[in-house]
């Protein structure tokens, strides 16, 4: 077949100078009936050409035939890839929702880009590819609402990374549905649903059970019991001998963060705590429930509140838990978020838990 860029270019100016919706939208059907006809014998000189025409063309018609447009070229492999990407960011989200969910012309760095730009109904529609990858995950949990991250927490062909999946199961937090969502995925990271199940309250706890699988069923029960056991466990440990070590500190004026630093490296970890509840001026049970969870958001909180400088911060982070590892992405998440938090916003936070407990 041959193809004149010249006899394309001047119909499509003829139909645009004319004025004629009509005309433009019978310009743009004929152009698109061309090219999906004879598209896999073109070579991609002539794909640019058919490319050029349309985006020249989309620029001037309406939104009805955009939309027709967008629908024709969604589900094709070989689209026109400056023509997808233009209706892709379309404000009109009609528009926009086909290419959105369904080409495959779309590259990561593009869906990236529309993330952050466009509109919280596009953010929607990404998440509703039937594959996404991490990059773009990262993104969509870092800028989407709740339906946005809902409908992504659904889609099994949704890819997370290590960071992602930390940042989904903070988003659960006094969300139910969600948890129960985020609990049912297959890929979450064993640490990452632990996590969840001390965010959860019990009953979602129970539901996750007698929603999983009957050959899961075992394990999770395990898991379940583990967690209430760390939740309760805290607060019925004998924090005796580590108080007589603190107190001899604080009474030769050596209590300090380097006191409790020398705790956490030696695996000192009642010291640790008892050290760390003296420096914040909290009760012991308090501190023993922050540092002994898997929040290390809930981390920070205590060592704002007690100043402590980042590397002890790190070092409480890395070592608190015995027997597991922290990544280096949730270090350096929570490296931003200790920069970002004050000390009298952590000791008001301090407080409001030692009222709550009091009334509990």
């Amino acid at each position: 077949m041959s193809i004149s860029q010249a006899s394309l270019i001047d119909e499509l100016e003829a139909a645009v100078k004319s004025g004629s919706p009509e005309s433009r939208i019978k310009t743009l059907r004929r152009i698109t009936d061309l090219f999906l006809h004879d598209a896999d014998r073109l070579n991609d000189d002539q794909i640019k050409v058919f490319d050029d025409v349309l985006c020249l063309l989309t620029a001037k018609i309406e939104k009805s035939a955009r939309l027709e447009l967008a629908k024709r070229l969604a589900p094709f492999d070989m689209a026109p890839v400056e023509t997808v990407k233009r209706l892709a960011r379309d404000d009109e989200i009609d528009v926009a929702r086909p290419i959105l969910t369904e080409s495959k012309r779309l590259t990561d760095h593009d869906l990236v880009e529309i993330v952050h730009t466009k509109s919280q109904a596009h953010l929607l529609a990404i998440s509703e590819r039937t594959h996404l990858q991490s990059p773009v995950t990262d993104a969509l949990l870092d800028r989407g609402n709740r339906e946005v991250v809902s409908t992504l927490a659904r889609n099994s062909g949704a890819r997370f990374s290590e960071l992602g999946f930390d940042h989904l199961v903070k988003k659960t937090e006094g969300d139910g549905d969600l948890a129960e969502i985020v609990g049912l995925r297959s890929d979450l990271p064993l640490a990452c649903l632990r996590d969840l199940l001390q965010r959860a309250t019990e009953a979602v706890r129970k539901k996750l059970v007698s929603l999983v699988p009957p050959h899961k069923r075992n394990e999770l029960n395990q898991l379940v019991a583990n967690v209430a056991k760390t939740i309760g466990g805290a607060a019925e440990q004998d924090y005796r001998d580590a108080e007589n070590y603190v107190r001899a500190l604080e009474a030769s004026g050596a209590l300090n963060e380097v006191a409790l630093l020398n705790c956490v490296i030696k695996g000192q970890r009642q010291e640790m705590i008892v050290a760390m509840a003296r420096l914040c001026s909290a009760p012991i049970r308090t501190i023993a429930d922050l540092l002994s969870g898997q929040r290390s958001d809930a981390v920070l909180i205590p060592c704002k509140a007690a100043d402590l400088t980042w590397p002890t911060v790190d070092a409480v982070l890395r070592y608190r838990l015995p027997g597991q590892s922290v990544s280096e992405a949730i270090i350096d998440l929570a490296r931003a978020d200790y920069g970002k938090l004050t000390r009298a916003t952590a000791q008001r936070m301090l407080r409001f838990m030692q009222v709550r407990e009091a009334v509990n």
